[in-house]
Formats: structure tokens, sequence, C-alpha cells
């Protein structure tokens, strides 16, 4: 299996290196990089070009990853962003994923859901604290109903049944526990979902679920 390279930014010495040590010592991932300020991950990530970019919000001397983020994507397209952070606010959150991230996690997460959080994404997933996704699926449903969703209707009963799990946040494996069925089945329905409602990640496909 391909190992998955990461690149971390993060102003917070410390919490870099822990970071840096997590992806390190995992067995399936490579942390190819590390930048402590916006510059050098503009400069860097391009070159890198890394599987996933975990990327601090706040990085100091009035630097914002949320800008980083909006500036590289256009770069590297093929490279999954999450953003790594302490903050809940739900302007950071919008603003995170407008701006081209797929993924919004805390830094207190444990060492092994960060790690899952990481593989997700890179599956195509978005993965999102769970305090994260309620507060995203609780803003999406303050703005539309589900029954207004464009495009819901040509999926299956499986596959809104899996959308509706995508939308509480949880992971593939937790899908696959919840329907008895395998980490592979849920995959292949999220693929038909995406190809069905003409999205390319979960944000896209929760935001036609609740009719945006």
């Amino acid at each position: 299996m391909k190992e998955i390279s990461v690149c971390i930014v993060d102003d917070n010495n410390e919490l870099r290196s822990a970071l840096q040590e997590i992806v390190t010592l995992a067995e399936g991932f490579r942390c190819i990089g590390t930048m402590s300020n916006a510059a050098e991950a503009i400069t860097a990530i391009p070159i890198l070009r890394p599987d996933v970019v975990l990327m601090d919000i706040n990085l100091g001397d009035g630097e914002n990853g949320i800008d980083c983020v909006h500036e590289l994507k256009p770069l590297v397209p093929a490279t999954n962003f999450m953003m790594c952070t302490i903050y809940e606010e739900d302007k950071k959150i919008f603003d995170a994923l407008s701006a081209g991230a797929s993924g919004y996690i805390l830094k207190k997460t444990a060492p092994s859901k960060m790690l899952e959080a990481i593989r997700e994404l890179h599956e195509g997933g978005a993965p999102m604290s769970s305090q994260i996704a309620r507060k995203v699926v609780f803003a999406f449903r303050n703005r539309s109903s589900v029954s207004s969703g464009p495009g819901i209707d040509q999926l299956s009963n499986r596959e809104k049944e899996i959308l509706e799990h995508l939308s509480r946040g949880l992971m593939y494996k937790e899908i696959a526990g919840v329907l008895f069925i395998s980490q592979e089945t849920v995959r292949k329905h999220v693929y038909h979902i995406y190809e069905k409602l003409h999205v390319n990640n979960r944000v896209e496909a929760v935001n036609k679920f609740f009719g945006r």
C-alpha cells in the first residue's frame, strides 16, 4: 500500500513536532515536510505536492491558514487540506471549507483519530471532529430542508442512507459498522453518490443533501 505523504504547517514548534512525530511513527504515513509560516508553505508545498496538508488556522504574526489554503489549492488541486486547529467558531469553519479545505479537526483529537482522519481525507472523505460536524449540519438545516436537495431523488434508498450518515460526520468505517456492510461497499456507494450529485467531496454532497 502506498504511503500517504503529509506536510504540516503550524507556527507552534512544540505542536508541529508532536504532529510530525505522530505521522512519522505511524505505519502507512510519511511526513515529507514541516513549515512554520504561510510563506514557507506557499513556497514548499507546490514543490513537495503532498497527499495531505495539516494546516493551522492562526499562523501567528497576523498570518491566516485559511488564506494560505485559498492560495495553495489552485496550485496543488490534488492535495487535500485539513485544518488542524483549536477553533470551533462557525465562521472559521465555513471560511476554511470555502477556501478549499476538505477536513476540519481539533488539535486535541487523539493521535489514532488524527491518523484515521488523514486516511479518510486521502480516500475522498471530509473528516471533521464530531463537534464540528454537528455545527455544520445544524447550520445547513437552519438554511434549508432536506427534501429540497437537488438530485437527491436520483439516489437509491441505500445511497440516501449513507449520505445521511456522511452528513452527520461519520467516517466510512463507522458507516460500515452501522449498516453491517464492508468499508469497500461504503466507498463504492459514496463514489456513486458523488457521481449522481455531480460533486467531488463530502462537503459538496452534504450541501446538496440540505438543498444548498
